[in-house]
């Protein structure tokens, strides 16, 4: 599943060349996560002002209103062209003045939708209830320890509910604790504010590599450019259950929390 950093380097892989763009066309496929919420044609003549990010989504802003992009498990975004003629897994296809942007979704889990300035409460409904930017400047130590204070449950599944801090996916939440040298099973109402600032910093530096290393491919996500991801080949842990650990030698675990495989050492993890 495309976690912030996959969505932060589309974002960056596409907002410029796409900024100013008049939008000639709108073709839906087959249905995805949420329907669009207009009529095609309604965005047809708005221009494309810029494009932002809020946890995994992508929010481009329009002369009129604002189209959120949310990848899902499988999709990708790719602009450019002429592309081809759409196939069964493309379900958008906005075609402007600068090119193509199509979202291919195998899975369909991902979805377009499109808020008006009259519908607010829609966009408001998507991203109102989403925590802090780790990337931003927002995100502070002291704030970030207080928050882990109020939650009784393991610290990876805090990090992945995304009401603390938004985006830290699996992935990268297996990173960060194993850089911070936590336990994911670690109750996050029991860390001290030494260990949060570790995993404040962990976090930081995980997903900033993780966006510098444009993402991680591990089945088919890919940039706007179509390049895929590097930043598996340097994880830590992450699938790595078996092998040793890049720092002591101990064989990698896995465990199950909320359905998620989460992956750590034994050794340089503490409870």
């Amino acid at each position: 599943m495309p976690e912030l950093p996959e969505v932060e380097v589309t974002r960056l892989s596409f907002a410029d060349r796409i900024a100013n763009a008049r939008i000639d066309t709108v073709t839906l496929g087959k249905p995805l996560r949420w329907p669009l919420g207009c009529a095609a044609e309604r965005l047809h003549g708005l221009t494309v002002k810029s494009v932002r990010r809020r946890g995994k989504y992508l929010l481009l802003d329009l002369s009129d209103g604002l189209l959120l992009v949310h990848l899902g498990m499988s999709g990708s975004l790719n602009f450019g062209g002429p592309f081809p003629l759409a196939g069964k897994h493309d379900h958008f296809d906005m075609v402007t003045s600068l090119g193509t942007l199509r979202l291919t979704d195998p899975r369909r889990f991902g979805a377009v939708v499109f808020a008006s300035l009259e519908s607010e409460g829609l966009a408001k409904k998507l991203l109102g209830g989403l925590g802090i930017e780790p990337l931003g400047e927002d995100f502070a130590e002291g704030p970030f320890h207080k928050a882990l204070k109020l939650r009784h449950f393991a610290i990876k599944q805090v990090l992945l509910a995304g009401k603390t801090v938004v985006g830290v996916g699996n992935i990268y939440a297996s990173e960060a604790l194993f850089l911070a040298g936590i336990r994911p099973t670690t109750l996050a109402s029991s860390l001290s504010a030494p260990r949060a600032a570790k995993l404040h910093a962990a976090i930081r530096q995980v997903l900033a590599q993780a966006v510098r290393s444009g993402g991680s491919t591990l089945r088919d996500f890919k940039n706007a450019h179509g390049e895929a991801g590097q930043f598996q080949h340097a994880a830590q842990v992450y699938d790595r259950t078996g092998l040793p650990c890049r720092v002591c030698a101990s064989p990698i675990k896995t465990i199950r929390q909320g359905q998620r495989s989460t992956f750590y050492c034994p050794l340089c993890q503490k409870r």
